[in-house]
């Protein structure tokens, strides 16, 4: 089967081991299903694996793609979601493409409980947009940041996958969103979602009670002083660097809470799939491209100015 996948790691150049090409079939597993995919999207955790990071030599060649959504064996229309169990990894998970293939191929296996049914008013495009930086999003806001507990919510770095969909996300849950970026375009863009947008480190009209925080270095103090009493600051990226210096006085004078999180459960997939689907919501996709066209996408990634997801069609 025809699919991209890594065959060695280039940390200079991620675009040259980049290999499109044909793949076996997926392996049978007693427990697992195999899934034609329709749709996938690109993350940036793909360009991570082309340089290596998460994987090893003897692992390759590895299959890339976290997200896709197709059809299981009967015809139902899933999503699938990308976490696997996996006791030799230390997390105790792994995500597809780590320790098993991924979705940018014609066909990818995953445990049956992993399939989670496609709401009939999902797109395939928007459905593939879902189990990776929105199902992360959903959970920052959610099940970590306890956002029902807030009307006010700061999420640094507009344009990025995590970042633009949390916006839509707190957005529609009718709460008072603020975003930062560099980018004056990408502030106009995501004004026009209904956040307000400011440029890095400004203040802010009020303090917030849930930071999302996938930037890390260059934000996290502002992140800090953006808090309210007991903010909830929940990170699950850190883009600019991972060692950012704070005030300690400031997290427990003000009793904030530092929150970790990625990825999140089967049951919360279903819920956010739910919830786009009630409220009309859908990810914001920056182009449509032809799995025949994989390396253009894969170029676009890696060039930097993508506003929301790069989506691959996998019938054309």
């Amino acid at each position: 089967m025809r699919a991209a996948f890594a065959t060695r790691f280039d940390d200079a150049n991620p675009l040259s081991a980049l290999v499109v090409g044909e793949q076996p079939e997926p392996e049978q597993r007693d427990g697992w299903t195999t899934v034609e995919v329709r749709s996938s999207s690109l993350n940036h955790h793909d360009l991570w694996s082309l340089r290596g990071v998460g994987l090893r030599e003897q692992q390759l060649p590895m299959i890339l793609g976290c997200d896709a959504a197709g059809v299981a064996p009967g015809g139902e229309e899933v999503v699938v979601y990308p976490v696997v169990t996996t006791p030799s990894d230390p997390r105790g998970y792994s995500l597809l493409s780590e320790h098993f293939p991924g979705t940018l191929a014609e066909r990818v296996a995953v445990p049956v409980e992993n399939l989670v049914p496609k709401p009939a008013d999902l797109s395939w495009e928007d459905a593939a947009c879902l189990p990776t930086a929105w199902l992360t999003a959903y959970r920052m806001l959610t099940t970590k940041g306890r956002v029902d507990e807030t009307d006010a919510v700061l999420i640094q770095g507009a344009g990025g996958g995590v970042a633009t969909a949390a916006a839509l996300i707190a957005v529609a849950m009718d709460k008072r969103v603020y975003v930062t970026s560099r980018d004056a375009k990408k502030r106009e863009r995501i004004s026009a979602l209904g956040a307000t947008a400011l440029e890095p480190g400004a203040r802010l009209p009020e303090r917030v009670g849930v930071v999302i925080e996938t930037v890390g270095e260059a934000t996290f103090e502002h992140s800090l002083k953006a808090s309210a009493p007991g903010a909830r600051i929940v990170v699950s990226g850190a883009t600019s660097g991972h060692l950012p210096k704070f005030d300690l006085r400031r997290v427990y004078a003000m009793q904030l809470e530092i929150l970790g999180s990625s990825m999140g459960t089967p049951g919360e997939l279903a819920a956010l799939l739910a919830f786009c689907a009630d409220k009309a919501i859908r990810p914001v996709v920056d182009e449509v491209i032809g799995f025949s066209e994989v390396e253009r996408a894969f170029e676009r990634l890696h060039e930097g100015g993508v506003f929301g997801k790069l989506v691959l069609d996998h019938t054309r």
